[in-house]
């Protein structure tokens, strides 16, 4: 249901996932959009610099001769990472949304943004919510907002500010994370930016376990009610 969202702009982070050139630019992991998503991310960091927040800026790089590569990772024929290898110039991130000088530029070599001390890091700031923007939907959003519920943050998830491969990906990406988004919200960039700069606004969360049941006739308009 629809529930009125407010914080302490102190108590916040901007978290943006995997911003990627291979997601406009490489023909096998094309996010669907991608330029309305880049636009999006912008306004979001904007915002986010406007206000003061810290923002965190992640990239998926794949070693393939590294140990955290698995066995059966995705190669091409000259043996390097399908997607994001480390000597691709498409895995660098997208210059409309890099981060300054003063933002820290992340390296993942998993799905989840946690790791590598990210989540000890904001424990330290005091950071209680995450407003969560990026690439892709069912993928690494799913499990890093998954992984900061663990956690015990609160999630901002900006639906209008992540994408995917394709419309119904992204769609019923946002309906799962939805369902279990406890002390969080899904909202768009407009009220996302308003709620950085210290706005009270209106989010969905949910109210009972798992509420959206959706099928393939509902689930983008349910999308568009969130």
């Amino acid at each position: 249901m629809r529930q009125i969202v407010e914080f302490q702009p102190s108590l916040a982070a901007l978290v943006c996932i995997d911003m990627q050139e291979e997601h406009r630019r490489d023909q096998r992991v094309l996010a669907v959009d991608f330029d309305a998503t880049l636009a999006n991310v912008a306004r979001l960091q904007t915002a986010a610099r406007a206000a003061g927040f810290p923002i965190y800026h992640f990239a998926y790089i794949v070693d393939v001769g590294a140990g955290t590569t698995r066995k059966h990772h995705p190669r091409t024929a000259d043996g390097k990472s399908a997607f994001s290898d480390k000597d691709d110039p498409n895995s660098t991130i997208c210059p409309e949304v890099a981060p300054l000088e003063n933002e820290p530029l992340i390296i993942k070599t998993e799905a989840s943004a946690f790791g590598a001390g990210f989540g000890e890091d904001l424990k330290q700031r005091g950071i209680e919510w995450l407003v969560v923007c990026g690439v892709w939907t069912e993928a690494c959003i799913d499990a890093s907002v998954k992984d900061a519920l663990k956690r015990d943050f609160r999630v901002v998830l900006v639906k209008d500010a992540c994408g995917s491969g394709s419309v119904a990906m992204h769609q019923i990406g946002i309906l799962n994370l939805a369902n279990r988004l406890y002390g969080g919200a899904v909202v768009d960039t407009a009220a996302a930016c308003s709620l950085m700069s210290g706005e009270i606004v209106e989010g969905w969360t949910p109210e009972t376990p798992v509420p959206i049941r959706y099928d393939y006739e509902t689930a983008a308009a349910i999308y568009e009610s969130l």
